[in-house]
């Protein structure tokens, strides 16, 4: 890479770090259950509301308990449940229609990180209602106090209830891009355990490897804090915990704490930023609709290797405080035990080695989208050139050079 943009990439990332206890960053407000959110609609005086979610989570019924609540408590309600893997600027325009035709006052997204990333776009647009979505993507474009967002995690994985982005796919170009500002924090999050038993298994794997993704790179970054790093530590933690368990059963006490590993993953790196696995993560989901979760977990690996000796003693104190080795390990050994033990959890979870949609001719530009995204804003411990980064979509496609 060049010596003058590595500086600026630096520079750039160290007055983002610099400013971080200043910025309006703000934690959602915690919610236990579905049933408080009727009280917090009429403590608001609300009482028309938009549902955002899926067709999956619908037709599981997984909203049946909110909407009798919304019904006995006389609160109006309209849902676009239309939401894909990897939300479009369709999706976002169409939620707009009915969001405007119906006079709705506040917004509840109600499923994973794609309703969260839709509902949260859909709040811009509201109070930015002439606004080019594609011109609102970067950083701080929304500047308006979006209507009240309620988000009721059923994955435990994506922290997405604590973030200021919204990820959305160009429904032309494809391109998956990010709009970030602190009006999109949701105002209050719903960890109730109970919209989580009915997922799949392959969700539950997923999402919670996509929690883990966000404690690592929040935890090896070079932006993070004290507090950026215990909510981070703590995260990784719960999940080895508690996330093969909630994959193998549906015990309410892991289901539980695998919503707060999320909640706690996703207030790190909302503060402290992702990185390259994230980067590349987000070109896959573009071009070839890779659900994130799954595309962060076959990635993580691959790049936690590639990192090299620069991020050892940050593994080596995640794996100490999950009780993965003992403090006499060395430091090469205990970080080389926490990438070996990510494998078999992706082993144990049927998650693939690799991603075989990668085709060779599509790398560069995969490469472009991946380099624009994470270079200069995320605070990666070290910074890759065009050629490293080509070089990882080789390996995790395992495509032949």
């Amino acid at each position: 890479m060049n010596l003058f943009y590595k500086m600026y990439c630096r520079i750039f990332q160290l007055c983002f770090k610099i400013a971080l206890p200043v910025l309006p960053y703000r934690d959602p407000k915690i919610l236990d259950s579905l049933k408080e959110i009727s009280v917090v609609l009429k403590n608001n005086k609300l009482n028309n509301v938009m549902i955002v979610t899926d067709k999956t989570i619908n037709r599981l019924g997984l909203i049946e308990p909110l909407i009798a609540d919304l019904n006995e408590n006389d609160i109006k309600y309209s849902i676009y449940d239309d939401v894909v893997a990897n939300p479009t600027t369709d999706n976002v325009y169409e939620a707009l229609k009915i969001y405007q035709n119906n006079n709705c006052q506040a917004i509840i997204s109600f499923g994973g990180g794609s309703p969260m990333d839709c509902a949260k776009a859909l709040g811009a647009l509201v109070v930015k209602p002439n606004a080019d979505l594609n011109k609102l993507k970067g950083i701080l474009k929304v500047r308006k106090k979006i209507p009240t967002l309620i988000a009721i995690p059923t994955t435990a994985g994506t922290g997405s209830e604590t973030t200021l982005a919204a990820v959305i796919v160009d429904s032309k170009t494809r391109h998956k891009y990010a709009i970030n500002d602190f009006p999109l924090i949701p105002k209050y999050a719903v960890l109730d355990p109970l919209v989580t038993l009915s997922l799949p298994k392959n969700i539950v794997a997923t999402t919670g490897m996509d929690a883990l993704t966000h404690a690592i790179e929040a935890y090896i970054g070079r932006s993070g804090n004290k507090k950026t790093d215990k909510d981070a530590s703590n995260a990784f933690k719960l999940i080895f915990d508690n996330l093969k368990g909630s994959y193998d059963g549906n015990n309410i006490e892991e289901k539980k704490n695998m919503l707060v590993a999320s909640h706690l993953a996703g207030r790190a790196f909302s503060k402290a930023y992702v990185g390259y696995v994230h980067a590349i993560a987000h070109s896959l989901g573009g071009k070839y609709n890779i659900p994130h979760g799954l595309a962060n977990a076959v990635i993580l690996p691959y790049v936690l290797r590639e990192y090299g000796k620069c991020i050892h003693k940050d593994l080596f104190k995640l794996g100490l405080n999950a009780n993965l080795f003992n403090k006499d390990v060395s430091i090469a050994l205990g970080a080389k035990i926490v990438i070996n033990k990510i494998e078999e959890m992706n082993e144990y979870f049927h998650i693939p080695k690799y991603i075989k949609e990668i085709q060779k001719d599509d790398i560069d530009e995969l490469v472009c989208y991946a380099l624009k995204e994470a270079n200069p804003l995320y605070p990666v411990p070290k910074l890759w050139d065009r050629k490293q980064m080509k070089k990882m979509y080789y390996l995790i496609g395992d495509v032949n050079e």
